[in-house]
């Protein structure tokens, strides 16, 4: 193999006049590896072959790089832009490329990883060299075209982030809270569940069981009036009496602060996000796919699949709509060592969680998916409940694109039944989710 040599041009320095009489008739490839100020650019024309590499200081050096595929396209060459997807740092030199009418192409830095040694026979990376790597790949037809999405599409995208940020926050300060009462109130979580107002609450207004004991009916009206109707008294009755009785540590007040700080936090975080869902729901365009996929899954899941995986009508299978989700399948296997299969989790996170909570609702509500569920679990010996969860997701996103397409949906179809000893004559219909009855992720 030819020794590759990796030099860059600074853009000040490049002798555009020279580089277009070396470049070959024809297309040119440009492969940018994108950096937040250090950008890199391999020039690589159909001989398959780096004819320049050029460096500049992004975002003050961008316009003269732009001059330079201008020069080249004046001089009668095709030009394509190839570029990862590195977060938002080279957005804004893909919407000043394509407003030159140049087209941009998306390569997986995935591939750009895993080609580094095919490259050159040498495993390391560097931004020369992977600005070549990146050419090479669109060439070999390893890219897609990656369009600047369409203002509702931003708009969406904008609405999906912030419902993002709040439910991270929400999940981080509820494990803090299952941390802490493991120390102090073990019990009570045992009793509510976690993520619900009444124990966040609760905790916001007493921080611990001393102060719910020194004011038991104070916290009888707190929970009764959070709670409505939906918290039975005699579970009003269990949180008092395991505050007089707990387990755990007594606190200082300091301690007791720091409780109630982390649950009014969790409590705004947790408002935050259902407001947060609702704007997402108000915001997914109205669509037949949508209106089928909220039969199924809700309306709230719904609306977010939509904003983090777009419509399932535009993916040309089931099967890429499942990998966009990142619940396709990996293995790592070497002659007799059998790796396990894994997902992936390629595709937005948020897709997933609401998948996963989508799922565990439909355990609820649909006798076959429970079925196949418990007998997975107790093949299992109990254990790897997620896994089992995490297998009925995979099924329903393939549903989902059946659905989408104007399919009924009928969970009978995803699994093999008639292991399941079930009485399908007496199976109900699914009843659709009402989206008030989703809870907080």
């Amino acid at each position: 193999m030819k020794k590759r040599i990796y030099r860059a041009t600074h853009v000040k320095e490049l002798n555009v006049e020279r580089l277009c009489g070396e470049l070959a008739d024809g297309c040119v490839v440009v492969g940018v590896d994108v950096a937040k100020e250090d950008m890199v650019a391999g020039l690589m024309d159909g001989r398959v072959q780096v004819v320049a590499t050029v460096k500049w200081r992004h975002p003050e050096q961008s316009q003269l790089f732009m001059e330079v595929l201008e020069a080249v396209q004046r001089s009668g060459r095709q030009v394509e832009v190839a570029m990862e997807p590195s977060g938002t740092y080279g957005d804004a030199l893909r919407v000043a490329v394509l407003e030159r009418g140049i087209p941009v192409y998306r390569v997986s830095p995935k591939r750009c990883h895993d080609a580094a040694e095919v490259y050159d026979g040498v495993p390391s990376q560097h931004d020369a060299k992977s600005a070549a790597i990146i050419a090479k790949l669109h060439l070999d037809r390893a890219s897609e075209p990656w369009p600047v999405k369409s203002e509702g599409e931003r708009t969406l995208a904008a609405a999906l982030r912030v419902l993002q940020v709040y439910e991270g926050q929400f999940q981080e300060n509820r494990n803090r809270l299952e941390a802490i009462l493991a120390r102090h109130w073990p019990e009570l979580g045992a009793i509510l569940d976690l993520g619900s107002a009444t124990l966040l609450e609760l905790l916001k207004t007493y921080g611990g069981a001393g102060a719910v004991v020194a004011d038991e009916a104070g916290a009888r009206e707190l929970m009764q009036r959070v709670g409505r109707g939906f918290l039975k008294t005699e579970k009003v009755e269990e949180v008092v009496r395991s505050a007089r009785t707990s387990f755990g540590m007594g606190q200082l007040e300091e301690e007791r602060r720091l409780v109630m700080e982390i649950a009014g936090e969790a409590r705004r975080n947790q408002q935050k996000s259902q407001k947060a869902k609702k704007r997402v729901e108000q915001l997914t365009p109205e669509s037949e796919s949508a209106a089928r996929m909220t039969a199924v899954v809700g309306k709230v899941t719904a609306a977010v699949l939509m904003a983090a995986l777009g419509d399932p009508g535009g993916y040309d299978n089931a099967t890429a709509y499942l990998k966009s989700a990142g619940l396709n399948l990996k293995e790592k296997s070497s002659g007799k060592q059998k790796g396990g299969l894994h997902i992936t989790k390629r595709g937005p996170g948020v897709a997933r969680q609401f998948l996963y909570l989508a799922v565990l609702r439909l355990l609820q509500t649909d006798r076959v998916i429970r079925a196949w569920y418990a007998k997975k679990v107790a093949r299992q010996g109990g254990k790897l409940k997620s896994k089992a969860v995490v297998a009925i997701m995979r099924k329903l996103v393939l549903a989902l694109w059946y659905v989408a397409r104007g399919s009924r949906f009928d969970s009978a179809k995803l699994f093999d039944v008639s292991r399941l000893n079930l009485d399908l004559a007496a199976e109900v219909a699914l009843a659709p989710i009402d989206p008030e009855e989703e809870v907080a992720a």
